[in-house]
């Protein structure tokens, strides 16, 4: 470009504008797409409009913050991952929101479990641990056999399951032994144990 130029034409609103208010576009000869950015939002409006789909108006965003149209909430730059693939350079969820988003992805992969059903399990159990009674349940339990949801667990609770491997008789002596009713195997031959019945 020389220097007389002074700007592009936008082929849609057919004015002259600074070469800054277009983005970049490698099939033209300027290197510039054929629209400037806002024209070029204006269409893609229009055409959304067109085919009957709901349109959100633009929000007013903070230097250093970025708006997430899931939860429509303003936030600094601080809460969110770096993106590469996205223009602005920054990840197209917030942090809160991924975390959530992937919370509910895992369930649904790995239980079959969407949000609301999830929700209905802890309502239907009062919205606490189904084995202590007081922790708020946050950790799906299932058989490890059948992969059938059982209940939602506290994080002990669940853990607890897991380290006696979901093996009932090891459960029930240690609920004796947490009881008191300490137990102690009967030697009944070199390296042979007997257990009290």
């Amino acid at each position: 470009m020389s220097e007389l130029h002074q700007g592009e034409r936008s082929s849609r609103c057919r004015r002259t504008w600074p070469s800054e208010r277009f983005a970049s576009g490698r099939s033209r000869r300027e290197g510039l797409q054929a629209y400037r950015r806002q024209c070029s939002a204006e269409h893609c409006r229009q055409r959304q409009e067109a085919k009957g789909l709901t349109v959100r108006g633009e929000a007013p965003v903070p230097p250093g913050h970025k708006r997430r149209p899931g939860c429509a909430q303003v936030r600094p730059h601080t809460e969110w991952e770096p993106g590469k693939s996205s223009s602005d350079g920054w990840a197209c969820y917030c942090r809160p929101c991924r975390a959530e988003r992937n919370r509910e992805g895992r369930f649904r992969r790995e239980y079959g479990l969407r949000p609301d059903e999830l929700k209905d399990l802890v309502v239907r159990q009062g919205g606490v641990c189904v084995i202590c009674l007081s922790a708020r349940p946050q950790h799906v339990d299932h058989d490890h056999g059948t992969g059938r949801v059982r209940v939602v667990l506290c994080f002990s609770c669940n853990a607890a399951l897991g380290q006696f491997k979901d093996r009932p008789g090891a459960m029930r002596r240690a609920a004796a032994y947490v009881e008191g009713n300490a137990w102690k195997p009967t030697l009944v031959a070199p390296g042979v144990y007997q257990l009290p019945s």
